[in-house]
This record gives C-alpha cells, structure tokens and sequence, in this order.
C-alpha cells in the first residue's frame, strides 16, 4: 500500500512537471485557435465590434506562449503565477505610459528622437516594475528576475503592438491583411526583442539585490543593461529582415546562456551555497 501511494505521487509529479515544461504549448494552440475562430467571425460578419479581440489576441498570443516557456524551464523560482501575471498587465501598461510620455517630451525638446535614445528609455520604462519587485520581495530564488523580465518585457510589446496595430488599421482604411501581417511579424519577434532585452537586465538586477548592490554586481548589471540598449537601438536603426534576423539570434543566444547559467545554479543545494543562498554570479551579458 505505502510503495503504491509513492508510485502514485510520483506518476503526479512527473505529469506535472511535464505539464510544466509543455504547458506553452497548449498556450499557444488555444491561442491560434481563438484568433482563428474571431478572425472567421470578423470576415463572415464584417462585426467591428471583434477588431478589438481579435488585435489583442494577435499581439498577445506570442508573448503569453513564450512567458509560459520560459516559466516551465527547470530554474529555481520563487515567484508564483499571480505575480507574473500583474507583472506582464501592470509592468506593461506602466512602461508604455512611461515611454510614450518621455519619448513625446524628448522629441519635443530635440525636435529629432536618436535611437540610442529610445533604447534608453523603453528599456528603463520596462524595469520599473522589476525594480519595485526587487525592492518588496526579500526571498530572491535564482530564476526570478529573469522570468519577471520576460514577463514585463510581454506586457510592454503586447500593449505596444497593440497600438501599432490600431494605428495600421486607421491608416490602412480597415484593411485586416495589414493588421495581420503587423501581429504576426511582432508576434514572432518579440521573444527576440523585448522579452529578451528585459530578461537579461532583470535577471542581472535581480543577481546585484542579492549580492546586495556590490560594485563588481552593479558593473556587470550596467553592461547588460548597455548591451539591452545596444540591441534595442540597432534593431529601431535597421529596416532590413537579415538585420532582424541577427540581432534576434543574439538576442535569443544571451537569453539561452543566461537560463543556462541560472539552471546550473538551481540545481546547487542551498546548503552548498556559502552566507546567504542569494549570492549567486550576476547573468554576463
């Protein structure tokens, strides 16, 4: 009886790690196939009162897949589903008010935007919310800042395609070809641009709170976060598909060696760790 019940649990365990690892998947083709079926509906119907659904799930379809991936990888987290999920709605919609603010205000002043710029500020209008969650949460696991980056950076592209999305479809005259081929494109880069950029810098912000703000920590956590706008900015700069194609291999490379790094120190007992478990290396950006 007792070897049964260990069977049984363990028969749960791995169903739910599985669940865990692949669950992006189910996203995903809940996903698509809610887009398909109001797509349809919107074709057959010439509703507009579906334009609205069907921009949100196009913008949102890829982000909520890839925040789902990345929270099934097997690192050490700490933070739950609630705190990612206002993490991607409010860290989202703070950095697109911040961002559309101070870029409105920039332009005003130098009546010229410089990319370099705008790299500066988005990708410090999407760590406002992992800087307050820093602040607030004291028992930091090694996978935290990285997802919570992830989750942010979702939130932000999906509110910003989202307007861009409005913006075609005025522009275009209501033309739904184009405001597909816009949620598609952005859809399928923003794992490589956004969520990308803000994972890596989160998850070095998250290694300096535990290191508690060392300098060696904090130099490494302005490296990543100069790389971060090194990206954003030549990615704005180019309107060519094999530059995209580039930048979102390295992007996606340093986000890779960076879970890789942070799995590796998952896997580390906490008795193993000197002083406090918090004081793993800081993500090389």
């Amino acid at each position: 009886m007792f070897e049964t019940q260990i069977t049984a649990r363990e028969n749960g365990s791995r169903l739910l790690r599985a669940g865990r690892q692949w669950g992006w998947l189910a996203v995903l083709a809940v996903g698509v196939l809610l887009f398909w079926l109001i797509h349809s509906a919107l074709v057959s119907t010439q509703n507009p009162n579906l334009i609205p659904a069907l921009i949100f799930f196009g913008a949102a379809l890829a982000p909520a897949a890839f925040v789902t991936f990345v929270a099934g990888r097997r690192l050490d987290f700490g933070v739950g589903s609630f705190v990612v999920g206002v993490t991607t709605l409010v860290g989202g919609a703070i950095g697109v008010a911040m961002a559309g603010f101070l870029e409105y205000r920039t332009l005003v002043l130098l009546d010229v935007l410089p990319m370099v710029a705008v790299g500066v500020i988005e990708e410090t209008a999407k760590l406002i919310m992992p800087i307050l969650l820093v602040l607030l949460i004291k028992d930091r696991h090694p996978g935290d800042g990285l997802l919570i980056g992830v989750a942010s950076g979702a939130g932000f592209a999906v509110f910003e395609t989202m307007g861009y999305a409005f913006v075609v479809l005025v522009q275009s005259g209501g033309d739904l070809h184009a405001v597909d081929h816009l949620l598609v494109v952005r859809g399928l880069l923003s794992p490589a641009a956004h969520m990308a950029w803000t994972g890596l810098t989160s998850a070095a912000l998250w290694s300096a709170a535990v290191r508690h703000w060392r300098a060696r920590s904090v130099g490494l956590l302005l490296v990543v976060y100069a790389v971060a706008v090194g990206l954003h900015a030549a990615w704005d700069s180019f309107d060519d598909d094999t530059a995209y194609t580039v930048l979102a291999v390295i992007s996606l490379s340093l986000l890779v060696l960076t879970t890789h790094r942070l799995a590796g120190l998952s896997r580390v007992p906490k008795a193993a760790v000197p002083g406090p478990l918090a004081v793993y290396p800081a993500p090389r950006g």
